[in-house]
């Protein structure tokens, strides 16, 4: 179930209620007793997702630490010629 924010618009008292999905966004203020005193806030989800994977610094890590291989330096294949098809050139 989900935590929602509500605030009174007359007293301006918050209160915090876990609620369903399909809970009422205007109620009662239990402090000042205004009818439809406390609507609910927009606020922040309250999650936080574990472990390791793409959504935790993907932007700010190197894809790899792995050394990276150099390209052939001896000339062979099609790239350098090498290789004699019609397409080399």
């Amino acid at each position: 179930m989900p935590l929602y924010e509500y605030r009174c618009e007359a007293c301006g008292q918050s209160e915090e209620k876990l609620e369903s999905l399909s809970a009422p966004e205007i109620h009662a203020c239990p402090a000042c007793g205004a009818g439809e005193g406390m609507k609910r806030q927009v606020s922040v989800a309250a999650f936080t997702l574990a472990g390791g994977g793409w959504y935790k610094g993907a932007a700010s890590e190197p894809a790899s630490s792995a050394p990276k291989a150099e390209a052939p330096k001896s000339g062979h294949g099609c790239a350098a010629g090498g290789c004699g098809c019609p397409f080399a050139g």
